[in-house]
């Protein structure tokens, strides 16, 4: 089922989302299924359950090479409950975002550039990966939604911040 996605200004996307503590239920996997549809509907890159109203520490994200994506290595599907991100050394990158919650828009943000994610599928089974580049990135962004931010609070540069249209870029899907 594909669920309403909230936007910005909403107070449910400010909160810090709870521990997932039951995994492999008829529930949680109902819930993984609609935000895979909720997210591949909205031609996005990824999703946090705080964005759909479920206020649980759940992300999905991923693509294939097909989508648009420019020249971003293709992520693979991926659920991750109860993350932990570990910087792998201290590189920043800054790059463009935006975000199904704040539609329409895109701004420049500094990510760590390397980091180990970690935390469980919807079996409990465990989740270990070193990622870099767009795929750190997005880990980075909907890890965010877990604990109540979006995208526009990490902008230092307002500069670098407004809609796609004013900003020159094409048709390209939110993060």
């Amino acid at each position: 089922m594909i669920h309403p996605i909230l936007r910005m200004g909403d107070p449910r996307l400010l909160r810090v989302a709870r521990p997932v503590e039951r995994f492999d239920t008829e529930e949680l996997h109902a819930l993984v299924s609609d935000m895979f549809e909720t997210m591949e509907a909205a031609n996005g890159a990824g999703l946090a359950a705080p964005q759909i109203g479920v206020d649980l520490r759940l992300v999905i994200f991923g693509y294939g090479q097909s989508a648009v994506r420019g020249d971003r290595s293709p992520v693979p599907p991926t659920v991750l409950i109860n993350p932990t991100l570990t910087p792998l050394g201290e590189a920043i990158e800054e790059g463009w975002e935006g975000c199904l919650s704040v539609p329409g828009m895109r701004g420049i943000v500094a990510r760590v550039a390397r980091l180990r994610y970690e935390g469980f599928d919807q079996f409990g089974g465990r989740i270990v990966r070193d990622v870099e580049g767009f795929h750190a990135r997005v880990v980075q962004h909907e890890c965010d939604h877990l604990d109540g931010i979006l995208y526009p609070m990490r902008i230092t540069d307002f500069t670098q911040f407004g809609y796609v249209e004013e900003l020159g870029f094409g048709q390209i899907p939110d993060d």
